[in-house]
């Protein structure tokens, strides 16, 4: 089965995040992984979201490492 293509405004309403917010991070390159079908169009992988969303996980405040 494929992985659902998903709208940025799909993705961050999954995430939590504005539209805005999820376009920072593409722009800075701290978001999730994306396709750019075009110029202006933008998908989103369902796997790849939650791969960024597990990478996030920490243990402590302190813990500014690769996620375990």
């Amino acid at each position: 089965m494929t992985d659902p293509l998903l709208t940025p405004a799909e993705a961050s309403a999954q995430l939590g995040l504005t539209r805005g917010a999820l376009a920072q991070l593409r722009y800075t390159g701290g978001g999730p992984l994306f396709i750019k079908l075009t110029a202006k169009a933008v998908r989103y992988r369902q796997s790849d979201l939650d791969a960024w969303i597990a990478s996030k996980a920490r243990d402590s405040t302190r813990d500014y490492g690769i996620a375990r």
